[in-house]
């Protein structure tokens, strides 16, 4: 079967096929249920399927080894990963599968690097403390989404287009959980083991429970309710027709299955009652999981004769890889990313950088229509053109960035399938970790109404992981409203004076700027915006009432930091009155003046 799945993936190089048995050996070891559901895969696709799995398996293994430190064995292997990638081979088998199936089938090997992220948190943890629930859903989805969005890619790869609405993000996470809650419960002991308390912090305080009690495996009647009450949650998660329901027969039959699998540890689980606490491993049998898997296969096989996938490559794409960075996830932020031109930043003096400068992204839509393709690609290039803008601003020192990536009248007015592309391209820059390995704080400003409850968690869970950084602060408004920003802190500024917190009667401008969303962001000093329009459109009223105006033709996919720097340049040579006659032009000032740092 092997040999047969390897001639119909294109692979006859001898090495090539040992690299990829390397790797469906390894997985089947680690990751029985994982494997099996594999083999519902299409025969071409399996190799790549167990090259990737490998790579997650083997990373969380030198993670776990109790030697040494782990979170440099996983950043060396990653250094090692990027570097092959770039060669198109590698020495070690399990790394030339991935670079294989990378090139062979187009993958993002920056998915992966949510997953790299995980387990670099693992193994800086000194301590049993249980998780939030926030840290508990993030490590959750950074443990198996990237996996599922690989397998997806593959199949678009091939022909088949399976999209993950975001209207469905709720109900994958949701999915995500339970794998993630089911592995907690049944490798709880090993987990404890390790000294690792893998429940949700909330959850323990709920039930009475403390770390103490589950790392003296101690069973007792509370944690015997937190346990049944994760066993019950956990069947409902991952309990959900609606998601595969929704599916082609194949991908459908897949995820049914890997779930049925799942579902077979909980009952194995149930069963071993106070055991749980000290068997290593619970597991159901292997004939309760070749039994599932088994009909499961015979029903993929007819499944993938009747809906076959449209074509299948057998050379690699001419499309260069993306190579993951390394040392992600590092504890001392990363240096930006130079620009591929080579181009620096220009030298501005000090005293006349602007602060803050916002930017109204406009045009990805215009841009993507005049080049014949859809607008979803120009939201997919205007998402990473913003990237590049950021890596500019922190090269060049500025403060503040504040990006107009989504408003409320967009939210309510544009087709629901573009609004849910805008939101899938922002989740997958936020699920890459590009942004958490610099020195960038991020922040979200908007209205939570209409966003998936998933958008929102990850929003939140990196403001919170990079709430201590003090390079550039990013402000991305999403959903966001400026009247309604205006609206809210006038509410809060009642509410408070009704219930005498305030004097009504002295009310200031200080006072009223203390209860916006946005009140600590400071003043706008540039307010730029693309794509030849020439208006604010509800854009930051309180911040922008002293702004720079700047407005330029280009299409936002069309710019890069080049632009920004361009635009900060312009700012310098304007002079800022504040309703006074100036005493001093931007050209008169003296030319010794400090000059900006560049980071």
């Amino acid at each position: 079967m092997f040999a047969a799945d390897c001639a119909r993936a294109g692979i006859d190089d001898p090495e090539l096929k040992a690299a990829y048995a390397v790797c469906r050996d390894y997985v089947r070891s680690t990751r029985a249920d994982d494997f099996l559901a594999s083999l519902l895969m299409p025969s071409m696709l399996r190799p790549a399927c167990w090259a990737v799995l490998a790579a997650i398996s083997i990373t969380d293994d030198l993670v776990d080894i109790n030697e040494g430190n782990g979170s440099e064995r996983l950043r060396a292997w990653q250094d090692a990963l990027a570097i092959d990638l770039l060669r198109g081979t590698s020495k070690d088998p399990a790394r030339l599968a991935l670079v294989h199936a990378a090139r062979h089938w187009n993958l993002d090997m920056r998915k992966l690097d949510a997953t790299f992220a995980a387990y670099h948190l693992d193994a800086l943890r000194t301590a049993s403390i249980a998780a939030p629930w926030q840290e508990w859903r993030a490590r959750s989805r950074n443990s198996y989404l990237p996996f599922l969005e690989q397998c997806l890619a593959m199949m678009r790869h091939a022909g088949l287009d399976i999209p993950l609405h975001v209207t469905r993000l709720d109900a994958y996470q949701r999915l995500s959980d339970g794998l993630f809650l089911t592995d907690s419960l049944t490798d709880l002991a090993e987990d404890l083991d390790q000294g690792d308390v893998r429940f949700p912090a909330e959850e323990l305080g709920r039930f009475g429970v403390t770390e103490e009690d589950l790392l003296a495996r101690r069973w007792t009647p509370q944690v015997q309710a937190l346990i049944s009450s994760h066993l019950r949650q956990a069947r409902s998660w991952l309990d959900q027709p609606q998601i595969w329901g929704s599916l082609p027969p194949g991908p459908a039959l897949m995820l049914r299955t890997g779930c049925s699998l799942y579902l077979a540890r909980l009952r194995a689980a149930e069963k071993a009652g106070p055991t749980l606490l000290h068997r290593a491993v619970v597991r159901p049998s292997r004939v309760t999981r070749w039994r599932a898997a088994g009909q499961a296969r015979f029903l993929a096989a007819a499944a993938w004769r009747l809906f076959p996938l449209p074509a299948f490559p057998t050379t690699a794409p001419p499309a260069p890889v993306v190579l993951p960075a390394p040392r992600a996830a590092s504890s001392e932020p990363l240096p930006p990313r130079p620009h591929d031109s080579g181009a620096r930043p220009p030298q501005l003096r000090a005293e006349l950088m602007p602060r803050h400068v916002a930017i109204i992204m406009d045009g990805n839509g215009r841009w993507a229509t005049a080049r014949g393709l859809t607008r979803s690609d120009g939201h997919k290039t205007g998402g990473d053109m913003l990237v590049d803008v950021v890596h500019g601003a922190l090269e060049i020192g500025l403060p503040h960035l504040t990006v107009y990536v989504l408003s409320t009248e967009n939210l309510e007015k544009r087709p629901r399938e573009e609004v849910d592309y805008v939101l899938t391209c922002a989740r997958e820059q936020l699920l890459s970790g590009e942004l958490l390995r610099h020195d960038v704080r991020m922040r979200w400003a908007g209205a939570p109404e209409g966003l998936p409850g998933d958008f929102l968690d990850l929003m939140r869970s990196n403001e919170q992981a990079t709430k201590d950084r003090t390079g550039l602060s990013l402000t991305v408004c999403l959903n966001y409203g400026g009247r309604n920003e205006l609206t809210q802190g006038a509410d809060s500024l009642v509410s408070d004076a009704r219930t005498g917190q305030l004097d009504a009667t002295r009310v200031s401008e200080h006072l009223l700027r203390s209860h916006l969303p946005l009140g600590d962001l400071p003043d706008v000093d540039l307010l730029w915006r693309t794509g030849g329009e020439h208006r604010i459109s509800n854009f930051l009223p309180w911040h922008t009432a002293y702004a720079e105006i700047l407005f330029s033709d280009k299409l936002w996919p069309d710019v890069d930091r080049r632009d920004l720097w361009h635009a900060m340049t312009q700012y310098t040579h304007r002079a800022r009155r504040y309703g006074a006659v100036p005493d001093l032009q931007p050209a008169e000032l003296d030319h010794d003046a400090p000059i900006a740092s560049h980071s």
